[in-house]
């Protein structure tokens, strides 16, 4: 049993090929001459997964709703105050 041993760049080129060009990992499996496995097994290994992604977008949504919230507190801290000003005198 014979293993070749690619380096990093060949693996993220092959990626590359399947995820941003479109080619179905058949078609470059038999191009590249590496079994189907081993392109799934990279993907899994050297593609951004998902879960991450999504991780990434739910930190930067939680970021900007926190603030929100502190823009928002302080606008009715100062409401508050205008309206405890405003009834003082009409009083």
């Amino acid at each position: 049993m014979s293993t070749s041993r690619f380096t990093e760049d060949f693996k993220i080129d092959a990626i590359k090929q399947i995820t941003e060009r479109g080619y179905s990992v058949s078609d470059v499996s038999q191009r590249l001459g590496v079994s189907t496995h081993s392109l799934y097994a990279w993907m899994k290994r050297y593609s951004a997964s998902p879960g991450s992604a999504a991780r990434d977008d739910q930190s930067s949504e939680i970021r900007r709703l926190k603030q929100e919230l502190a823009r928002v507190t302080e606008e009715r801290d100062i409401l508050k105050k205008a309206t405890a000003y405003f009834a003082k005198d009409a009083k």
